[in-house]
């Protein structure tokens, strides 16, 4: 898993390709072909994408933004938003109501975090085309709710900061409320009411505070919960690779993460002690996964834009990522 892959999961839900809802309306996949499916359902070739266009896209290599998606750190904060995503009822409901947690999973992980990557890192061009088709998905499948919409980005948005901070990534304050300034521009993209969307930590909490009430633990809550702590994975990969305790390992820590408010809505514990091993878990992860190579975890759509901008040099066109 590749951090700039895996780490942007969280900003739309996680829908791409779902089978058709009820009434057969779903929109064409740009290639022929049945949908795709599995971890390498998301994956983008380098010669697809855009070489060669000076766009620096919607962010840009001096926003926090390219930052914070590409640290390792996005990995276990990717992971937190989906466990506090689980807790809007209406939400859950309407994401189960057209497939189930269990379904395709990986393959979800992987899409989403391709069009996190296209967002962030593509041209703008390559963005909107994006955001463009995920806006059909989310029609299609009634999963388009501005107030749902909203949850599932400022989730996304503040667990990113989360995961960022605490493991022991720099981050200033003003980084912070660049970042989510910058993420209003996602939000927009797809399909958020745009003077609803927070820009400053500040407002980002205070929309956490009103939102509170609303939210429960309820069975489709506990059933995405099971499927994040233990997914389903095929038998040679959970016996004969580190897959398994490695997911675990991010999964329990990403829901460590959480506010205490959240992890008692679990019953689990809401001490200052879970806080302080929590962050100590998220910065021992991000140790590891940055000793991966740069060559490694570095998505194709950032390979793309630091060439096109000229950023770096020996980037090769064969390289492929998720």
């Amino acid at each position: 898993m590749r951090a700039g892959g895996l780490g942007g999961t969280l900003v739309v839900m996680s829908v791409h390709q779902l089978a058709p809802p009820p009434n057969g309306d779903f929109p064409p996949a740009p290639d022929s072909g049945p949908p795709r499916t599995g971890i390498r359902s998301g994956f983008t070739a380098m010669e697809s994408l855009d070489h060669s266009t000076p766009d620096p896209g919607y962010f840009g290599p001096d926003s926090v933004s390219w930052r914070i998606h590409h640290d390792p750190a996005a990995v276990v904060g990717g992971i937190r938003a989906l466990f506090l995503q689980s807790l809007h009822p209406e939400v859950m409901l309407g994401f189960n109501a057209v497939t189930s947690t269990r379904d395709d999973p990986w393959g979800r992980l992987s899409r989403t975090g391709a069009y996190v990557n296209a967002i962030t890192y593509g041209t703008i061009v390559e963005a909107d085309a994006a955001a463009a088709r995920v806006r059909r998905i989310h029609a299609a499948l009634h999963l388009d709710d501005p107030e749902w919409l909203l949850w599932v980005h400022c989730g996304a948005v503040d667990s990113w900061i989360v995961g960022h901070s605490r493991a022991g990534a720099s981050l200033t304050n003003d980084d912070a409320d660049r970042y989510v300034a910058e993420q209003v521009v996602a939000a927009r993209l797809i399909g958020c009411e745009v003077d609803r969307v927070p820009s400053t930590v500040h407002e980002l909490q205070e929309y956490f505070a009103r939102v509170r009430p609303r939210l429960e633990v309820t069975p489709e809550t506990r059933e995405a919960v099971r499927g994040l702590l233990w997914p389903p994975m095929a038998t040679r990969i959970a016996l004969l690779t580190p897959a398994r305790p490695a997911w675990t390992a991010l999964s329990v820590t990403g829901f460590a993460l959480l506010p205490r408010w959240a992890r008692r809505m679990f019953a689990l514990p809401g001490l200052p002690t879970t806080d302080i091993q929590a962050s100590i878990a998220a910065r021992t992860l991000r140790t590891i996964l940055a000793a991966v190579p740069e060559g490694r975890r570095t998505n194709p759509h950032l390979s793309a834009a630091r060439l096109r901008l000229g950023l770096c040099a020996g980037v090769t066109t064969a390289t492929r990522s998720g």
